[in-house]
This record gives structure tokens, sequence and C-alpha cells, in this order.
């Protein structure tokens, strides 16, 4: 499931991971390279990467970590992303989406820059204006909102229990954005949890706070 609209003097390649198969499996899972750009004097393309946080636990709490689950999703994940010349980490301020974007932060020596996921607009701003390759942990609802508001193509609304969905999204000056979408991991099939979906409990009603 991968859409992949060249524009011209855009990248030197539509890098040939988005010519993978859409579905990685665990233990076979293809690094994604740095993006190369032409050398002709242009200042390149802004890459954002986007996922929704791994698996997340039902433990009663308003602020659940990772599952097991979802601690080897994060890492299939970053062996996935390990060429990919990531400069920035972004994260909002809960449990399971630090630590989908802690392995990342920690490769790069930084501590990730927590976003408002409550003003988009402003934060898609701040990434089209900074340079560079970012790595953005975000929510089912707000991951989805955010490619848009780069001016990426979002798909379908992301699942209740769907984990596996990488965003890539390039903006280059003066083209229309081009959007990736891949699957890493297990395979997210509806209504088949292949050893990787959080435990649904008895956690009652879900606060007004609460994201997914």
């Amino acid at each position: 499931m991968v859409w992949c609209r060249a524009a011209k003097k855009t990248l030197a390649r539509c890098w040939s991971t988005a010519l993978l198969a859409a579905v990685s499996v665990l233990g076979s899972v293809p690094p994604v390279s740095a993006i190369q750009v032409p050398a002709d004097g242009d200042s390149g393309p802004v890459v954002v990467y986007l996922v929704r946080h791994a698996e997340k636990a039902e433990d009663g709490t308003d602020d659940p970590p990772l599952t097991l689950a979802g601690q080897i999703r994060v890492r299939v994940l970053r062996q996935m992303l390990n060429d990919a010349g990531l400069t920035h980490v972004y994260t909002t301020d809960w449990k399971r989406t630090r630590d989908t974007a802690r392995p990342f932060a920690e490769a790069l020596g930084v501590e990730p820059t927590v976003y408002d996921p409550r003003r988009l607009q402003a934060f898609a701003a701040t990434l089209r204006g900074t340079p560079g390759i970012h790595f953005v942990s975000g929510h089912s609802n707000t991951t989805p909102l955010l490619v848009a508001a780069l001016g990426g193509n979002p798909f379908e609304p992301i699942d209740e229990m769907e984990y596996d969905r990488l965003y890539i999204v390039v903006i280059h000056p003066g083209q229309p954005p081009l959007t990736t979408l891949l699957r890493f991991g297990e395979p997210y099939v509806e209504g088949s949890d292949f050893g990787l979906r959080a435990e649904r409990g008895s956690a009652g009603p879900p606060s007004s706070r609460r994201r997914n």
C-alpha cells in the first residue's frame, strides 16, 4: 500500500524502500536508507516519518506504558530506520508515545521534543520550516491529522488496534508533498491479533484526556 508520486527535480531517486513490500515481518525488516537529494544547490526536502505509538497496556490508568509486544514493535521500527539519517525526534507527553520515541532520541543523544497534539497546524508549520529528517510519535487520532496538516495523504483512519502504519512525508521546496505509506512488524489484519495486540481489559471508561 504505497503512494509514490514523484515531482520534477524532487529527489535523486524515489527511494527504493517505497517499492518494498508494504508489509514486513519480524526478523526480516528492510532498513530505510537516508533520502538522497540532488547536489544542485537547492536546500533539499524536509522529511517526516510519522507513526502511532506501539501497542499500549491496559493497566487501568490514564497513561499506560507499552506492552512487551509494543516494545518489540519499537525495536523492529528502530532497526528499519537505522540508516534513515534522523535529525529530530518528537513525541506527545504520554508514556506510550515517549516509549516509542525514546530509542530514536537515544541514538541521536538528545531528548525528544514534546509537541502539543491539540496544536497540529502550528506543529506542522514548525516541521515544514525546520530542515532535516524528523521522527514523530503520535496517536491514532492525531497522526493522520498531522500528515494532512503537512499537506500529505493520510489515507483511511487508523483502526483502534492498528499499530503497524509508517508514514513518510517528503516536503521539497516548491513541490507538492510526497506521501509514502509502509507497514512494519507483524501485519495488521482486522480481527486477527498475530500475538502482537494489546490486551483489552476492563479498565473502565476512558477519561476525557485520554488519547489512543
